[in-house]
């Protein structure tokens, strides 16, 4: 199978790295507890995703507490039922073409959600940090980081998701207002990188509305 010109990853191999992602995310303080979700697709045609499954210990994620599942978030394999949020990762890889959705609750990204909320969002720039992020290539880049309500009706949800997507089609993630940060990329290792830059990102304007 391939996907976009690559190999797609095995699903044994996927499982593998995802877990040991969520444990690195658990140790930074991005997923404690049973926070946080993470995909990565295995093939487009058929649509299958390997997405952790929900109501599990991010600290202590193993391959086995993956599923996978189709374009309708029907579990093929594995044991128990995907993340509740499925079809937020479903619609950003529906839209966004992204190889790999990861989603985190840090206690920055939760204030700033609440601190922009009612701006719809935040603008960041002026930071060396934003180069990370596909397609950027200077400091000087104005990121929007929009900030979503967050409702329990995930698929009413997953249509404000999808309509925010259509309307800033450069945004590299959005927020869920107290809830937590999404973001994706071509492939996992992408997407790992857009955390990592977001998360510091979320952090630096966090530290910045405290001090004034």
């Amino acid at each position: 199978m391939v996907i976009e010109g690559k190999m797609a990853p095995k699903y044994s191999e996927i499982k593998v790295r995802l877990a040991e992602l969520g444990r690195s995310f658990y140790a930074r303080g991005w997923a404690l507890g049973t926070s946080g979700n993470y995909s990565a697709v295995l093939s487009r045609d058929p649509l299958r995703i390997a997405i952790t499954s929900t109501g599990v210990d991010k600290g202590s994620l193993t391959p086995e507490q993956f599923v996978r599942i189709d374009a309708n978030g029907t579990v093929r394999e594995g044991r128990g039922r995907p993340s509740a949020e499925t079809a937020l990762h479903l619609a950003v890889i529906r839209l966004r073409g992204a190889g790999a959705v990861l989603h985190s609750h840090s206690v920055w990204g939760t204030i700033v959600s609440e601190a922009h909320a009612a701006n719809g969002g935040l603008w960041i720039k002026g930071y060396e940090m934003l180069k990370g992020l596909r397609g950027v290539r200077s400091h000087a880049h104005h990121e929007w980081l929009p900030i979503i309500e967050n409702d329990e009706d995930m698929p009413k949800l997953a249509g404000v998701v999808e309509a925010l997507l259509e309307e800033h089609p450069s945004a590299h993630g959005f927020l869920l207002r107290g809830h937590g940060l999404y973001t994706w990329g071509q492939d996992l290792t992408e997407a790992k990188r857009h955390l990592e830059i977001l998360e510091f990102l979320l952090e630096v304007a966090g530290r910045r509305r405290a001090t004034g």
